[in-house]
């Protein structure tokens, strides 16, 4: 509000156009300065009631697969372990909430492991 009314001031008043991109970089480069102040933070959560809904089946969560017929382990993102879930609608309510932290499905057993959050 008060950039815009020094603005319209310096226009009014005949100010030079090199005067309006001067004070335009400043703004700008002030703006950028503040956000480096705010540097967001790293938050791993490993307690699954604890992690906030819209990253559980994300990108930035972990899920370990144990293959049930070849008896091997290996991780796979939210995305993939919201794929596995299929039409368990009920489980998928159940982890959201923070209730269930582990699934099974026909070949596999799956578990939450951690969630990375930049806040």
């Amino acid at each position: 509000m008060k950039n815009q009314e020094n603005v319209e001031k310096m226009l009014l008043e005949g100010a030079s156009l090199e005067d309006l991109i001067r004070m335009k970089i400043e703004e700008e480069f002030k703006n950028e300065a503040e956000k480096l102040k705010h540097k967001p933070q790293k938050i791993t959560y490993t307690e699954i009631s604890k992690v906030p809904e819209k990253y559980i089946f994300s990108k930035n969560s972990v899920f370990k697969v144990f293959n049930k017929r070849t008896k091997n382990e290996s991780y796979i993102n939210g995305v993939q372990a919201e794929a596995l879930l299929g039409i368990q609608y009920n489980v998928r309510e159940q982890i959201l909430k923070g209730l269930l932290s582990a699934f099974i499905t026909e070949d596999a057993y799956v578990r939450f492991e951690k969630a990375d959050v930049w806040e």
